[in-house]
Protein backbone atom coordinates (compact mmCIF):
# COMPACT_ATOMS: atom_id res chain seq x y z
CA UNK A 1 0.00 0.00 0.00
CA UNK A 2 1.50 3.27 -1.10
CA UNK A 3 -0.13 6.52 -0.07
CA UNK A 4 -0.57 9.45 -2.43
CA UNK A 5 0.86 12.73 -1.14
CA UNK A 6 -1.01 15.99 -1.66
CA UNK A 7 0.05 19.48 -0.63
CA UNK A 8 -2.10 22.36 0.54
CA UNK A 9 -1.31 25.63 -1.28
CA UNK A 10 0.20 27.12 1.89
CA UNK A 11 2.59 24.16 2.20
CA UNK A 12 3.71 24.60 -1.42
CA UNK A 13 4.38 28.29 -0.83
CA UNK A 14 6.37 27.45 2.29
CA UNK A 15 8.56 24.98 0.39
CA UNK A 16 9.50 27.67 -2.11
CA UNK A 17 10.77 29.95 0.68
CA UNK A 18 12.91 27.35 2.46
CA UNK A 19 16.66 27.28 1.66
CA UNK A 20 17.64 24.57 -0.82
CA UNK A 21 19.74 22.60 1.68
CA UNK A 22 16.73 22.05 3.93
CA UNK A 23 14.28 21.69 1.04
CA UNK A 24 16.00 18.53 -0.19
CA UNK A 25 15.89 16.92 3.26
CA UNK A 26 12.23 17.89 3.66
CA UNK A 27 11.23 16.44 0.29
CA UNK A 28 13.01 13.15 1.07
CA UNK A 29 11.19 12.90 4.41
CA UNK A 30 7.83 13.77 2.85
CA UNK A 31 8.23 11.25 0.03
CA UNK A 32 9.08 8.56 2.63
CA UNK A 33 5.63 9.16 4.16
CA UNK A 34 4.09 7.50 1.10
CA UNK A 35 5.46 4.15 2.29
CA UNK A 36 5.29 4.73 6.05
CA UNK A 37 2.74 7.39 7.03
CA UNK A 38 3.48 6.95 10.73
CA UNK A 39 7.28 6.64 10.88
CA UNK A 40 9.20 6.35 14.15
CA UNK A 41 9.37 9.82 15.61
CA UNK A 42 6.05 11.00 14.20
CA UNK A 43 3.73 12.54 16.77
CA UNK A 44 -0.04 13.02 16.86
CA UNK A 45 -0.76 16.63 17.69
CA UNK A 46 -2.77 17.32 20.81
CA UNK A 47 -5.84 19.51 20.53
CA UNK A 48 -6.14 19.17 16.75
CA UNK A 49 -7.96 16.07 15.53
CA UNK A 50 -6.08 13.87 13.09
CA UNK A 51 -2.94 15.96 12.61
CA UNK A 52 0.49 14.35 12.74
CA UNK A 53 3.93 15.88 12.52
CA UNK A 54 7.42 14.81 11.67
CA UNK A 55 10.61 16.62 12.53
CA UNK A 56 13.24 17.34 9.88
CA UNK A 57 16.06 19.30 11.48
CA UNK A 58 14.67 22.64 12.66
CA UNK A 59 11.59 22.29 10.42
CA UNK A 60 8.31 20.52 11.08
CA UNK A 61 5.91 18.94 8.59
CA UNK A 62 2.29 18.83 9.73
CA UNK A 63 0.05 16.44 7.80
CA UNK A 64 -3.25 14.56 7.80
CA UNK A 65 -3.60 10.85 7.04
CA UNK A 66 -6.68 9.51 5.25
CA UNK A 67 -6.30 5.73 5.61
CA UNK A 68 -9.45 4.86 3.69
CA UNK A 69 -8.40 6.70 0.53
CA UNK A 70 -4.63 6.23 1.05
CA UNK A 71 -3.91 9.97 0.94
CA UNK A 72 -1.52 12.07 2.99
CA UNK A 73 -2.24 15.79 2.91
CA UNK A 74 0.68 18.02 3.89
CA UNK A 75 -0.92 20.98 5.63
CA UNK A 76 2.01 23.04 6.84
CA UNK A 77 5.79 23.16 6.61
CA UNK A 78 7.55 25.70 8.79
CA UNK A 79 10.40 26.37 11.17
CA UNK A 80 9.81 24.90 14.62
CA UNK A 81 9.22 28.32 16.20
CA UNK A 82 6.40 29.18 13.75
CA UNK A 83 4.75 25.90 12.80
CA UNK A 84 2.07 25.73 15.50
CA UNK A 85 0.83 29.32 15.19
CA UNK A 86 -2.73 29.51 13.85
CA UNK A 87 -2.96 25.77 13.25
Amino acid sequence: MRYRIEFRPAALRAIRRIPKVFKIRLMIAISALADTPRPPGSVRLQGVEGFHRIRVGDYRVVYLIADRTLVICVVRIAHRKDVYRDL
